[in-house]
């Protein structure tokens, strides 16, 4: 059988998926609060399970607890083809991001059983074990064991603010497999996935051929000053971590600015102590995050920070130190990969561009060990990592479509 532009996913049956998905952990704002290696987490993932084996897969998990659904192919020695995401969320997250790379897999494999589509390789559904690092950071950390960035050892040692351990959870909850992390081996990998900005909403395209992944630093800063009430010590003796903060905040969005376009700068987590109201901060805590999808970039935004941050806290008396908690560099996907998502859209008359992601996804890990791909649909807004997300089912099922088609090229269809 050959593809052609009549052969679509069902966009009732997606849709109905990622909304019984949602039900499992539900946010108090119309999202989700399904954390990694929750009960909620655990839910999720037997429901992908039941649903994987009602359409014929068989499940595999690894010791990190990533779950790998399989249909089998015709040529039981050729390379499975990848496809997925991930099904846990941000405490306030919405109801696409990653779960639609899941779940539009899975009704990728419905369709091709549906229509009795064959292919050489096999082909395997996954759900990657805590993308968004929330509650162990980092971000991808399991896709990060599996392509060797990080050891087990040291991903099952992370705590979450309660000092509750990677691996004693994941054991708690029931998802600790029997397979070798990163021992399996890929002919390529394809993650759909909402955009998280709003690029292609503004400019009314359908589809986002990502060609490059942003890498990132993220640099966890100290500032300490001295703590003193607010009404009685006279200004030019405070020395305050605050205004620290302030400088270096401007100093980011300044560096950030030089290097348009893509690239980008803020501060993010943000702990002040001792955080009243009449005492004078006298240390914060803040990680400064800078982007960009060109590693030269990345760089001199660096040197930019580390020789100007410091004179700053220099002349309002208040010392900085700083630890780097988070890197990767910028990945440029696979050629070929990208070509079969850019060659699907235009086959299937979706209006396209090229486009950078601004944010980490597994797929930037897993491009260090096979040919890798993204595609992506608009968000409303642009908004993530916010129970308000949006997408629409005409979004999603052309996502998904893009991404039925580029797997089964990639595949390869046996007549």
């Amino acid at each position: 059988m050959q593809t052609n532009s009549n052969i679509r996913i069902d966009a009732d049956r997606l849709w109905d998926s990622l909304m019984e998905m949602a039900e499992i952990g539900p946010g108090i704002a119309g999202g989700n609060n399904r954390q990694t290696l929750t009960d909620d987490d655990a839910k999720g993932r037997a429901l992908f399970q039941n649903w994987c084996e009602a359409a014929g897969m068989t499940m595999g998990v690894d010791t990190m607890g990533n779950m790998f659904a399989t249909r089998a192919g015709e040529d039981a020695t050729a390379l499975p083809v990848y496809m997925g995401s991930h099904l846990d969320t941000q405490p306030t997250g919405g109801k696409y991001d990653g779960v639609l790379g899941v779940l539009g897999g899975l009704e990728v494999i419905r369709r091709m059983n549906d229509l009795d589509i064959k292919t050489k390789h096999p082909i395997v559904v996954t759900n990657w074990t805590n993308e968004e690092g929330t509650r162990f950071a980092p971000a991808m950390l399991a896709s990060g064991v599996f392509a060797g960035k990080h050891t087990q050892d040291w991903a099952y040692a992370r705590e979450d603010a309660e000092g509750k351990t990677f691996g004693d959870e994941i054991k708690r909850i029931g998802w600790v497999g029997d397979e070798e992390v990163g021992a399996r081996k890929m002919h390529a990998m394809f993650e759909l996935h909402i955009e998280q900005g709003p690029i292609l909403e503004a400019e009314g395209k359908d589809i986002g051929v990502v060609t490059h992944g942003q890498g990132l630093r993220w640099i966890e800063c100290t500032v300490t000053g001295k703590e003193s009430h607010t009404g009685s010590t006279p200004m030019p003796m405070r020395l305050n971590a605050g205004r620290g903060l302030a400088r270096i905040t401007e100093l980011v969005h300044e560096i950030a600015m030089k290097h348009q376009p893509n690239a980008v700068g803020a501060i993010g987590h943000v702990d002040v102590y001792p955080n009243s109201r009449n005492i004078i901060p006298g240390k914060v805590v803040f990680t400064v995050d800078f982007r960009s999808h060109l590693q030269d970039v990345i760089d001199a935004m660096l040197d930019e920070f580390y020789a100007r941050a410091p004179a700053l806290c220099e002349e309002i008396g208040v010392s900085l130190e700083t630890e780097v908690v988070g890197s990767f560099d910028p990945p440029a996907f696979d050629e070929a990969c990208v070509s079969a998502v850019r060659d699907a859209a235009q086959e299937l008359g979706y209006s396209h561009r090229d486009i950078v992601s601004g944010a980490g996804h597994d797929a930037c890990w897993i491009n260090d060990v096979a040919p890798t791909a993204m595609i992506m649909c608009p968000c409303v807004d642009g908004l993530s990592h916010n129970e308000a997300e949006e997408i629409s089912k005409d979004w999603a099922a052309a996502g998904a479509d893009v991404l039925f088609h580029a797997v089964l090229k990639t595949a390869e269809i046996v007549e």
